[in-house]
């Protein structure tokens, strides 16, 4: 938390200075606003530096003590949830694994309770042509076959499915 309040402080310092810097560029001091962006510039890759450390830890300590073959992307932004998802996903692949786990949760914890990982993933789903499935313990967590076939009797589902069924099983996800 403290990593990311920190970058939270660059990236207003950041927003500070780029208007600033429209200010100066708009009265005709040029060198100000140059100075002003380089300066927004400086904050930006703080910023960026800092999330990056951030996303290492709460990545790092939520899959501390994940079974094989299971990621937790709690608390992580949703370009840092693709990242880590794109990575396990062709490590996975290359370890011949035929599934994993992606606890991708229902967003109770977002804001306006809107779901902001789940679609991005099940974006990252279709550009994989990754075949998935509801946990049907636990409506926050996505079971993605990397073979792309299903198993015996079960039905795959596409991302518009996995939608639906997570809006109207709110009650039914457990994260532990």
């Amino acid at each position: 938390m403290g990593l990311r309040a920190k970058a939270n402080q660059e990236g207003d310092a950041m927003g500070k200075c780029f208007d600033q810097s429209h200010s100066a560029y708009s009265s005709g001091d040029g060198a100000r606003a140059k100075e002003l962006s380089e300066q927004g510039k400086a904050h930006q890759r703080e910023m960026e530096r800092l999330n990056e450390q951030a996303s290492e830890w709460i990545f790092r300590e939520n899959n501390t003590d994940s079974k094989p073959g299971e990621i937790d992307l709690h608390g992580l932004y949703v370009k840092e949830a693709i990242r880590y998802t794109d990575r396990s996903v062709q490590e996975a692949r290359q370890r011949g694994d035929s599934e994993i786990h992606l606890i991708v949760g229902k967003g109770l914890h977002s804001a306006g309770h809107v779901a902001k990982i789940k679609p991005a993933i099940e974006d990252l789903m279709r550009k994989h042509n990754l075949v998935a499935a509801l946990d049907p313990h636990n409506a926050g967590v996505l079971i993605v076959r990397l073979d792309g076939q299903t198993r015996g009797g079960e039905r795959s589902i596409g991302v518009d499915d996995i939608s639906r069924k997570l809006e109207r099983d709110e009650e039914q996800c457990v994260i532990m």
